[in-house]
């Protein structure tokens, strides 16, 4: 017996979230099984009208259902039912070129990474609509201005994971902004991430896209600002603060300077004004240094969960 005959085999789960798929689905199914002849396929179908799941199923994909709308729900749903070593979390529209996976695998496993993300190439002009780009660019700039820059395309559909990053992953959000929620996770806990490029193309012509650009931009936008409140609540309240302050400075140093000419305060409900507006922003500055401290435990928390569940060797 060798050495290698006591390493268990790597066991892939390949997760496919799905709503009204009917004209995708099998072909995402066939693609990732001639792909990944090995892994286990699993279709969560989100309450689809069209027969998606009866589809999957006779495309030879494991069905699961999950009542709740929104990807997010999908998302938790697959990460607390399934069991693997790497999971591949790919949507179920046919767009992501399902023969990249075992680069996809090859790059996790050579360096090291809990998550890889595959950053889209657009092969068809309409593969990408320019509302689309321009809100991920928007967005993933933000939120590597604030959490810091590891990837090219945050609200790709198409990544990996470990075990170790699912299993300590908590999943709080309800619909598409799960892929920033996962992108901020990682980049607070440091955790190791990598990208890989692959072909983006267009949708099947029968196929719809669920994403609605002004509705799901806004709320990812919504999202970010939650999880810099709740991840930087020093910036986020010192922030107010400061803004408070100066805004308190505006109205109270003129009735300050006409104390000092004439002794007397002609406009009571400004200064009153200012000296609330002052006392808020330093009630702010000390909310957010009392919530850092939280976060930090918190934080603290998370990545002691994350490193309980070992590695993949």
């Amino acid at each position: 017996m060798t050495a290698q005959d006591l390493v268990p085999p790597v066991r892939i789960a390949v997760l496919v979230p799905c709503y009204n798929e009917a004209a995708a689905v099998a072909q995402v199914v066939r693609d990732f099984r001639a792909a990944l002849p090995d892994s286990e396929i699993y279709v969560f179908d989100n309450n689809s009208t069209d027969g998606t799941a009866e589809i999957a199923q006779a495309a030879g994909a494991l069905v699961r259902r999950e009542g709740r709308k929104g990807k997010g729900n999908v998302v938790r749903r697959m990460f607390a039912d399934v069991e693997a070593d790497l999971y591949i979390m790919v949507d179920g529209d046919a767009t992501y070129d399902a023969s990249a996976a075992p680069r996809l695998i090859a790059a996790a496993l050579e360096g090291g990474y809990d998550m890889v993300n595959v950053a889209r190439v657009e092969t068809a002009q309409k593969a990408y609509r320019p509302g689309h780009r321009f809100g991920n660019a928007l967005l993933t700039g933000l939120v590597g201005r604030v959490f810091g820059t590891q990837t090219a395309d945050m609200l790709s559909g198409y990544k990996i994971f470990t075990r170790r990053f699912v299993k300590s992953f908590p999943a709080m959000s309800g619909g598409f902004e799960i892929e920033t929620e996962i992108m901020i996770h990682a980049l607070e806990l440091g955790i190791p991430i990598g990208e890989i490029s692959a072909p983006y193309g267009e949708r099947p012509e029968d196929s719809a896209s669920k994403l609605q650009t002004w509705r799901d931009g806004f709320r990812i936008l919504r999202m970010i600002g939650e999880l810099i409140r709740r991840e930087r609540p020093l910036e986020f309240f010192g922030v107010a603060a400061l803004a408070m302050m100066l805004a308190s400075l505006g109205l109270g140093l003129p009735v300050v300077f006409e104390f000092w000419e004439s002794g007397l305060v002609p406009r009571l409900p400004t200064a009153l004004l200012s000296a609330a507006i002052m006392l808020a922003a330093l009630m702010s500055f000390a909310v957010g240094l009392m919530l850092d401290a939280v976060t930090r435990s918190r934080q603290e928390l998370k990545r002691l969960a994350y490193l309980a569940i070992p590695p993949l060797r």
